[in-house]
């Protein structure tokens, strides 16, 4: 695997750790906290990373390469 396929699928796991963690948090302040403000802060920074990393909208301001 060469260099830029291995710090794709790193960055791969590390978005999907922080979903994970940030999905267990988003349980523990749902169910003892009730604070729909910090859920909310939450989901966002959730919805941010799936957009970015998942959808891939980093490429729209990219040079294209062909």
């Amino acid at each position: 695997m060469n260099d830029l396929k291995k710090k794709a699928f790193r960055l791969g796991w590390i978005i999907f750790i922080a979903l994970l963690v940030l999905t267990a948090i988003e349980f523990f302040v749902g169910v003892f906290m009730n604070s729909i403000a910090l859920l909310l802060a939450i989901s966002l920074v959730k919805a941010a990373l799936i957009v970015y990393y998942f959808m891939h909208i980093y490429r729209l301001w990219r040079q294209e390469s062909h």
